[in-house]
């Protein structure tokens, strides 16, 4: 069983490799953050932005690929955790088929954010991540850093919804 989730909020820290989104259910309270690279938080937020690049990069690639072979992106499934990584799936319709592409997380949701994609999260995912990685999350006080404590947010977390 899976549990839709919808991207709630997205810290980008210029000064840290580590960046933070957070995953929250849509019909329940649960929430959990989820490290991903700085190249992947920033195609996340221009995506989210609605900013235009003269050429693409390499998620607009991946999105072109499967529409010019006929596919279409239907979900992003988050279907692992297994030693504090997460483990994804794109979902793609090709025909009467549907192809299931090994992602990383934060890859799967900068493709899909623009075109708005359902994120599913494993219910075993979602439990086990919202009960071990909630003390990750940064408060929304701009010097809270959970790296170091020591570098102020570029910005304290936008919040999505």
């Amino acid at each position: 069983m899976s549990v839709q989730v919808e991207l709630s909020r997205i810290f980008i820290r210029e000064m840290t490799d580590m960046q933070i989104i957070e995953l929250r259910e849509c019909d329940g309270e649960r929430s959990f953050p989820i490290v991903i690279g700085l190249p992947e938080a920033c195609a996340i937020e221009r995506r989210l932005k609605g900013i235009e690049i003269p050429r693409p990069q390499t998620h607009d690639l991946l999105s072109g690929t499967i529409t010019a072979l006929g596919g279409s992106l239907k979900r992003i499934e988050i279907n692992d955790l297994d030693a504090g990584t997460f483990y994804a799936v794109l979902v793609v319709q090709q025909g009467d088929r549907e192809v299931e592409i090994d992602s990383r997380p934060s890859d799967a949701i900068a493709l899909g954010i623009s075109n708005e994609v359902p994120i599913h999260v494993a219910e075993h995912v979602i439990e086990e991540a919202a009960a071990e990685h909630a003390e990750m999350l940064p408060t929304d006080d701009p010097n809270d850093d959970p790296t170091d404590g020591d570098e102020p947010d570029k910005d304290p977390g936008e919040d999505l919804t």
